[in-house]
């Protein structure tokens, strides 16, 4: 009887074990993951600056002209800042991901010890069950390249997405990881299939920009800057985008454009952000603006200040009206709520472009003197003007906005619906 009840015991703990060690390991290796993403973050700065100082060196000692130790200063910053995206990427391994659920485990535990008491209480002696556990698809993957494990990875996704169409995170995965092994196009595919399922975020449109980006050779076409803005008008604070901007800009030796996209990411100060890795390429940035003698403009300080973002349409009777005629100029301002009618910041579009989103900013001034981040509240106006000059005339058709917050995170919507008299 005793023996009977040791080896009951002892197997509903080795079921247990069985049931528990998933999650447990989930846990262990989603820290584990976290860790050596850190780790591969200091090593990349560490070897940068070693590489960066020998080049410097070689260039001190005549090893190698100006225009070589430009173009290989060039080439370093620009394997940092892939190292950086590279690392903020979803792991391709099949056990990358946020732990096991509790749920399961627990289920199982309860039902394995209910069972086992039933069993014994009704028999009064010990079935024998035998159950051989598959060996985990971590261990599976262990002897397999990056490479094999980004194909197993996407034949797992595939899988999965053709079993459930709506599955928005597979989907998303799935993306990243044939960025990753260089399927572009699919990759921009996948990403739509995210916004088919989850509707349009900035961060499904900026990783959808990123691979157009990639698949032109690092170019920003005309399809990349419409995904570009997309994003950044549903978000214009959203990382990926201005991260994918701020390297473009320091790839392209714009470094004052890169410093400013790179330095609105680290002042929004969001989750799952590599500061450190961020504040370390704006630093070399300004290092290599000094160099050119040049410090930072008023540009740049205007694209880290407050940016207004307006949603500008047409009502459906002056959308009638103006599809009779030749196209219009629009003009969306900023005039101060007190002092002077001078606008502080001002962008002409035409009827055409509309609905569209625009952003006001310091940039946008009509003089160094009058700033909209002068301000702390202001009129919004849109007006199409009949004969295209400026200010408001009768016969104009006009929108405005009275006492609006310069300092604001949400959009404002103005619509063209009255008729100036």
């Amino acid at each position: 009887m005793i023996e009977l009840v040791i080896t009951l015991v002892a197997f509903i703990f080795l079921i247990l074990f069985v049931a528990w060690l998933p999650y447990l390991r989930s846990i262990k290796n989603s820290d584990k993951r976290e860790a050596e993403k850190n780790y591969r973050d200091e090593t990349n700065v560490t070897l940068y600056h070693e590489h960066k100082a020998e080049i410097e060196k070689d260039f001190r000692e005549g090893g190698i002209d100006e225009e070589n130790y430009q173009y290989l200063l060039a080439e370093l910053d620009k394997s940092l800042l892939q190292d950086i995206e590279e690392n903020k990427k979803p792991d391709v391994n099949l056990a990358a991901g946020k732990p096991i659920s509790m749920l399961w485990p627990s289920v199982i535990s309860i039902f394995v010890i209910a069972f086992s008491f039933a069993i014994y209480s009704k028999n009064g002696a010990y079935q024998e069950i035998a159950s051989t556990p598959r060996m985990s698809q971590e261990q599976a993957h262990q002897a397999l390249d990056a490479e094999q494990q980004a194909v197993v990875r996407l034949k797992e996704l595939r899988k999965m997405t053709e079993e459930n169409p709506d599955d928005g995170d597979a989907w998303y995965s799935m993306g990243q990881t044939l960025i990753g092994v260089g399927q572009f196009d699919a990759a921009m595919v996948a990403f739509d299939q995210v916004i088919r399922v989850e509707g349009e975020h900035a961060d499904i449109i900026g990783a959808k920009a990123q691979a157009s980006y990639y698949k032109n050779n690092q170019q920003i076409t005309a399809e990349t800057q419409g995904l570009i803005d997309r994003a950044l008008a549903l978000d214009p604070l959203d990382a990926s985008t201005n991260i994918l901007l701020g390297m473009h800009n320091f790839i392209n030796q714009n470094y004052q454009h890169a410093i400013a996209y790179w330095q609105k990411v680290v002042n929004a100060g969001r989750d799952n952000t590599n500061i450190p890795a961020l504040e370390e390429a704006i630093a070399e940035a300004k290092n290599r603006l000094s160099l050119t003698g040049t410090t930072p403009s008023v540009e740049t300080d205007a694209m880290t200040g407050p940016q207004l973002e307006i949603e500008v349409s047409l009502s459906a009777d002056i959308l009638e009206k103006l599809s009779q005629g030749e196209d219009k100029v629009v003009f969306v301002y900023a005039v101060p709520t007190e002092g002077k009618r001078m606008p502080v910041a001002a962008v002409k579009i035409k009827a055409s472009d509309l609905p569209t989103t625009v952003v006001l900013n310091d940039a946008l001034a009509m003089t160094g003197a009058a700033k909209l981040s002068d301000h702390d509240l202001v009129h919004l106006y849109a007006v199409v003007s009949n004969q295209g000059g400026a200010g408001i005339k009768p016969g104009d058709f006009k929108a405005e906005r009275n006492g609006v917050a310069v300092k604001r995170d949400a959009p404002i919507a103005l619509v063209i619906d009255s008729i100036v008299q």
